[in-house]
């Protein structure tokens, strides 16, 4: 039976900021994923959405939305930025999800069932964004701590988690188990900033607002994002449903991964509930440092966002999921620029790895006429660091990712392709041409072959296009792309066809470059500011009072016939029904819609305007249509059928 690995990153919040910083935990993951695939282990990748809570609501209210419309479009670019990047999840979990939903409703039941829930009343200071309570002391000049945002005095009555109950055994859970908590900073901070102070209870349901999970004891309160959102963990696996079984196969995570910033609900509050309902905890949970752009956390209300869509679309997944892998110290702060990023490409993926295979691809192709030499048999004082480093690289790697430590692994890769390069000097295969030793050419030929094929396979997990391109080149069959057949040097089978690898990755002109991406920044900044202008004005349109709109008469009507207007190309003739009464209307929206199409329809009519005649037709009122930037029109309707002639408020 195949050993099981369980990893997640935290569950996003569905904003729309999908920024580099927002892939940082998921492309880690993915990484550490894919190599324990390959170490042959059970894996289970979870990552999702948190959608419920008040700032959700408050976001869809002012868009004109449901709550639920604007999280399933906001979800649907999130999956398009993790398959753009080559995101190998295994579960995606929305807190919207009928069977988490449901899973959270009897988890809360079965806490306060134990005592460790009581109804109480609160007053804090709360930070919408965040979703965050905060004593008056934990504020940092009156805001929020964590963000810096202004925080809102809230008194309402809700339901406590005793959190305050598991603070020495969380103490003990962080003093006495290392691996826990990591990096080491991380157990500092907890236990100085929050547990040895003291802990107080949780707010773990609000009364304010109803865009979440019943209360299942109490239906005027909602489930509060900490038991709803930290649970995703548990109720992906099934947790508390009709099959539990992936609970059972995989349940404790082997690691939790996140950034620093919600260490203290991960390393804290989730344990306290695990420790409550009985469950065991997860094996480690690791917070990674930040992306810095600038000076300051990668963020959009920082105004410095590196989109990985249009990275991407520029320069591959391949290069994105680098730079984020390789660059970055694990554990620490790591920063971006455009710049680093270039360089990072041309200096590693083109130099390095992409001129070492297509050279290497190229001299077989040219020299053996794209056939590949024989495995030689003999090893000489000047091929041996070469093969040393080859047949120990894999050990290396492994070490460093079960570290979770992928920029040395990464590091240790690029050893071998700088070595080979070294090689190729050292070697010079072109002089060996010229002076016709065919068989000590074909072994250097060999030899760095070899070496391309171990580092590809080494690499696959961090770069998921790209070895396959090498793979090509050197006919290389699946049973030589696995880890088992890279732990010995002269895997490669001599005869097989060799083809010149083209575009590995091509060289970026910097400078060119930066100008384009500058010229590309500023175009999206008037774009945004253009949206902001047309929504200023329509904001500054002139201000009326209750009694201007009380003055309207709005009705519902239904359109019991509608005919073209002779001699009119736009407007249509339209005979509708107000409760028994009828009136003409005359339309102007012919180019939008054909007679039989409203025929039927319920539409919004101003049924109090002053007549007018319109090619001699007297219309008697005006629908309603809605405009967008294009100038195209479409019927305003009620979203179910009323009454015709109901007034419209």
């Amino acid at each position: 039976m195949k050993d099981k690995f369980y990893i997640t990153t935290p569950i996003y919040y569905p904003s729309g900021n999908w920024h580099l910083g927002t892939c940082y935990t998921t492309v880690i993951c993915d990484a550490l994923a894919r190599f324990k695939r390959m170490q042959g282990k059970d894996v289970f990748y979870l990552t999702g959405t948190d959608e419920h809570g008040q700032k959700i609501e408050k976001v869809a209210e002012s868009a004109g939305i449901t709550p639920k419309e604007y999280v399933d479009k906001q979800v649907d670019i999130l999956k398009n930025v993790w398959k753009t990047l080559n995101i190998s999840y295994d579960k995606f979990i929305r807190t919207t999800d009928k069977e988490h939903e449901e899973a959270v409703s009897k988890i809360f039941k079965k806490l306060y069932d134990k005592g460790d829930i009581y109804k109480s009343e609160y007053e804090g200071w709360y930070c919408v964004p965040c979703e965050s309570f905060w004593t008056k002391t934990q504020l940092k000049d009156g805001k929020c701590p964590d963000c810096g945002r202004d925080v809102e005095l809230t008194k309402e009555t809700s339901y406590f988690f005793r959190l305050s109950k598991y603070r020495d055994k969380l103490i003990d859970l962080l003093e006495n188990n290392p691996e826990f908590l990591q990096p080491k900073s991380r157990q500092n901070e907890m236990l100085n900033n929050f547990l040895r102070p003291g802990l107080q209870d949780l707010c773990v349901s609000r009364s304010s607002f109803k865009w979440g999970i019943p209360v299942p004891i109490d239906k005027e309160h909602v489930i509060y994002v900490w038991i709803d959102a930290l649970s995703n963990y548990i109720t992906a696996l099934g947790y508390l449903s009709d099959d539990d079984s992936k609970f059972r196969k995989y349940w404790p995570a082997d690691i939790h991964m996140m950034g620093k910033e919600i260490v203290r609900f991960h390393s804290i509050i989730w344990p306290a509930i695990l420790m409550s309902l009985d469950l065991p905890l997860p094996k480690k949970v690791y917070g990674h440092g930040w992306l810095i752009m600038d000076g300051g956390k990668m963020s959009k209300s920082k105004g410095n966002i590196a989109d990985p869509i249009e990275l991407t679309r520029r320069y591959g997944a391949d290069a994105i999921r680098y730079f984020l892998l390789r660059e970055i110290p694990f554990g620490q702060d790591g920063s971006y620029s455009n710049r680093a990023l270039l360089t990072r490409i041309n200096a590693d993926l083109v130099n390095d790895y992409g001129n070492l295979v297509s050279r290497t691809s190229a001299m077989i192709a040219q020299y053996f006429d794209g056939v590949m030499p024989t495995k030689p048999a003999d090893v000489l004082d000047e091929d041996k660091e070469l093969i040393n480093i080859a047949e120990g690289l894999y050990n290396k790697v492994a070490d460093y990712m079960d570290a979770l430590d992928a920029p040395n692994a990464l590091n240790e890769i690029w050893k071998l392709f700088i070595r080979a390069n070294k090689y190729i000097d050292e070697t010079m295969p072109w002089v060996l041409n010229k002076n016709g030793d065919k068989e000590r050419l074909g072994a250097v030929l060999y030899n760095l072959a070899e070496a391309i094929r171990i580092g590809s396979v080494l690499l696959q997990p961090y770069l998921t296009e790209t070895p396959e391109k090498a793979f090509k080149a050197f006919s290389i069959p699946d049973e030589l792309k696995t880890f088992d057949s890279i732990l010995k040097f002269g895997g490669i089978k001599g005869g097989v066809t060799v083809t010149k690898a083209e575009h590995v990755f091509d060289r970026i002109d910097i400078d060119k470059e930066l100008a384009d991406m500058d010229k590309y920044i500023e175009e999206q900044e008037k774009a945004k500011a253009e949206k902001e202008v047309k929504t200023e004005n329509v904001v500054k349109l002139d201000e009326i009072t209750i009694e201007d709109f009380a003055k309207l008469d709005l009705r519902v009507a239904e359109v019991v016939a509608a005919e073209k207007v002779e001699k009119a190309d736009k407007l249509l003739k339209l005979t509708l029904d107000l409760n028994g009464a009828t009136r003409t209307v005359v339309s102007g929206i012919s180019k939008w819609y054909a007679p039989d199409d409203l025929v039927g329809a319920s539409v919004v009519v101003v049924a109090n305007l002053k007549p007018v005649k319109l090619r001699g037709i007297e219309s008697m009122g005006m629908i309603l249509c809605a405009e967008d930037d294009d100038g195209n029109l479409s019927i305003v309707a009620p979203v179910k059928k009323v009454k015709s002639g109901s007034k419209v408020r």
